[in-house]
C-alpha cells in the first residue's frame, strides 16, 4: 500500500523531472534530455 506521503513524493519527483526536461529541450541540450529521460525511465515516472 502506497501512503499519501509516498504518492505526493513521487508526484513531486515527476513534476521536477518534467520541468528539467522542458528546460533542457528549450536550451537544445540533447545530451541532458537523454539523461533526464533515462532517469525518468529508471524511476518509472514518465
Amino acid at each position: 500500500m502506497i501512503t499519501e506521503a509516498a504518492r505526493a513524493h513521487r508526484e513531486s519527483l515527476r513534476r521536477n523531472l518534467q520541468h528539467r526536461l522542458e528546460v533542457a529541450r528549450a536550451q537544445g541540450n540533447d545530451k541532458l534530455v537523454r539523461q533526464i529521460e533515462a532517469e525518468a525511465a529508471y524511476l518509472h515516472l514518465m
